[in-house]
């Protein structure tokens, strides 16, 4: 492994799955951006019907599709690799390395971020997505046929587990929220879980089931593609309408028909439940035989930010942090302030740039980012003698 460039993100014969992968980097990168520049986030969830407005939900909606998008795609890189080397043992130790790799990368490179330095942890993506790295170390060594079952089973059956709470489970709530329920982290330890690990090593280990698709034939590949997708969407449809089964929040009828919408759209995310996982990776499995026929340019662009990805991930939420810093600074306000806003819940209501300045800003360093990430990506290819940038 010393001498090769990065398995998980190498598939030269499959381009369509880096631009997949560009294209969630780059609509994450919005949401984060949000967070930095716009002071409703601090005041009132983009999903809460009570509160937000259409442009701000469907904005925070888009981003929906991106760890679930990003969580699956792992899995089918995977698999990739392991046809590659052929070497189970050799699969199961580069899966399981990686994986703890972005779980120490959660707690000590990102979770400062969003608690303005050191003192909490908060678990989130990178967390998720290497704990369904860490589960496919061992899944891996079973069929992709068994692996995929395994997947399913736990993305149509995890909301089942929805009535147990870790305020009921005593010494042990801690460990239920490391795995399904967002909550405390074990041995009061300061911060808290955000993305519940069980139901996204679920989706990893669908990834890794379907990665036989991804050797097949690219129209045989494309129309399965499509078939699942345009499945799962109309499996959330009907399961969404009937409010019998996949979602703990029930849609209702709102105060007018756009409303409706955004409460029928309007599923849970902590943890990813069954419906949101229908519709995003529903929207998913769509949009990757749509991207090889990308324009040259677009698909050049996207595949740059795909071959980087925890690059850009880290990279522009320091730079999106330092910046929405340096205007808080320049419209006179102090570091106090800041700290003493995230006590209070929240900036006063003229702080940021609001929703249209979130994306300027969103726009202004995804540019600026790319010349960097397109350097990085060159050097990852050409230093094929440095193992450590398989971590990068």
């Amino acid at each position: 492994m010393g001498g090769t460039q990065n398995p998980l993100y190498d598939e030269r014969r499959l381009p369509e799955i880096d631009r997949l992968r560009g294209l969630v980097m780059v609509l994450m990168a919005l949401d984060h951006m949000r967070d930095f520049f716009d002071a409703d986030v601090m005041r009132f969830s983009p999903t809460d019907l009570d509160h937000t407005y259409p442009f701000l939900f469907f904005t925070r909606f888009i981003t929906h599709f991106c760890a679930p998008t990003f969580t699956v795609l792992a899995g089918v890189s995977a698999y990739l690799y392991g046809v590659k080397v052929k070497d189970p043992a050799a699969l199961s130790k580069f899966l399981a390395a990686r994986g703890l790799w972005l779980i120490l990368l959660e707690v000590a490179v990102i979770s400062p971020i969003w608690n303005m330095g050191w003192g909490r942890i908060e678990l989130a993506t990178l967390w998720a997505i290497g704990c369904s790295l860490i589960a496919l170390a061992a899944l891996s060594r079973l069929s992709p046929r068994t692996v995929l079952l395994v997947g399913v089973a736990i993305i149509f059956g995890h909301n089942l587990l929805d009535g147990i709470h870790a305020a009921d489970l005593g010494a042990f709530g801690p460990w239920w929220s490391l795995l399904h329920e967002p909550g405390k982290l074990p041995f009061g330890a300061p911060g808290g879980v955000l993305y519940p690990a069980l139901p996204w090593i679920g989706v990893g280990a669908l990834g890794y089931g379907i990665g036989p698709l991804f050797l097949k034939p690219a129209i045989l590949r494309d129309r399965t593609l499509y078939l699942a997708g345009g499945a799962a969407l109309a499996l959330f449809v009907v399961l969404r309408f009937s409010n019998l089964y996949g979602d703990p929040r029930p849609w209702s009828v709102q105060r007018d028909a756009v409303f409706t919408l955004l409460s029928f759209l309007n599923v849970t995310k902590y943890p990813p439940s069954l419906l949101y996982l229908l519709v995003t990776l529903g929207g998913a499995a769509l949009t990757l035989p749509a991207l090889a026929r990308a324009g040259e340019k677009i698909g050049k662009a996207l595949t740059v930010f795909g071959r980087t990805p925890l690059f850009f991930y880290v990279l522009h939420l320091y730079v999106g942090a330092f910046a929405a810093l340096a205007l808080t600074l320049a419209r006179g306000y102090s570091l106090q302030d800041v700290a003493a806003w995230a006590k209070s819940g929240g900036p006063p209501p003229e702080f940021g740039a609001g929703l249209a300045g979130a994306y300027v800003a969103w726009i202004l360093i995804v540019l600026a980012l790319y010349p960097l990430c397109r350097w990085f990506a060159e050097v990852k290819r050409r230093r094929r003698d440095l193992w450590w940038l398989t971590y990068l």
